[in-house]
């Protein structure tokens, strides 16, 4: 298979968000709260590692080669991820199980899906055609390395560019992953359930395109 490309790389995170809400709403519709938290953690970890990963890796990229609009694109992402972030570190002081804690959660993906349209549909296209193939790729490397060692919670407070972003994350991972040591997690098992069914969604996905292309 080969290398992704980083709009393939923060597209996959996307969606992989999106499947991480769908079990949260499910646990929710048949009162687990048990997994409502399980699958909450699964999803704030997923969101806070791609947020700064975009920050350090594809902001800068943004800046460096699409000039002027670039850093406007930039800065209007940063703030987009900041409200984000502040809406998460909230939801952290709330109880699951709740409806206080599940109507921030829905107008938290309600502006995250603002977000992540924006990117792959304006963003992301417009940087990797700048750059090009091999370049992107190794974006796309560099960011799936970057979120191996960054803060799997938000900090609001924190900077949001490198390089004192990069800093201070290595700072606050040990940390949150001491934390993450006594959450709970979805399972092995649950986890690979939905690994499994994100594939034949995005194989739905792409064959429904496909037919919609023929026709």
């Amino acid at each position: 298979m080969s290398q992704k490309t980083l709009f393939q790389a923060v597209k996959e995170d996307h969606e992989e968000m999106y499947e991480y809400h769908d079990q949260y709403k499910r646990a929710l519709e048949r009162g687990d709260v048990d997994a409502q938290t399980r699958w909450y953690n699964q999803l704030r970890w997923e969101i806070a590692r791609h947020a700064v990963g975009e920050e350090i890796v594809v902001y800068p990229l943004m800046e460096k080669y699409l000039g002027e609009k670039g850093k406007k694109l930039a800065d209007h992402d940063r703030e987009e991820h900041q409200s984000v972030k502040e809406q998460l570190y909230k939801l952290e002081g709330l109880k699951t199980g709740t409806q206080e804690f599940d109507g921030l959660l829905s107008r938290t993906m309600a502006s995250l899906h603002h977000h992540n349209d924006d990117e792959e549909i304006d963003d992301l296209p417009d940087l990797e055609a700048v750059i090009g193939q091999d370049a992107t790729k190794k974006a796309a490397l560099n960011f799936k390395k970057t979120k191996k060692f960054v803060p799997t919670r938000t900090h609001p407070s924190a900077p949001n560019q490198p390089p004192l972003e990069t800093f201070v994350g290595f700072l606050a991972a040990p940390i949150d992953k001491l934390k993450d040591a006594f959450a709970s997690f979805p399972t092995e098992d649950e986890k690979e359930a939905a690994e499994e069914e994100l594939k034949y969604r995005d194989h739905d996905a792409k064959a429904g395109r496909e037919a919609a292309g023929s026709t």
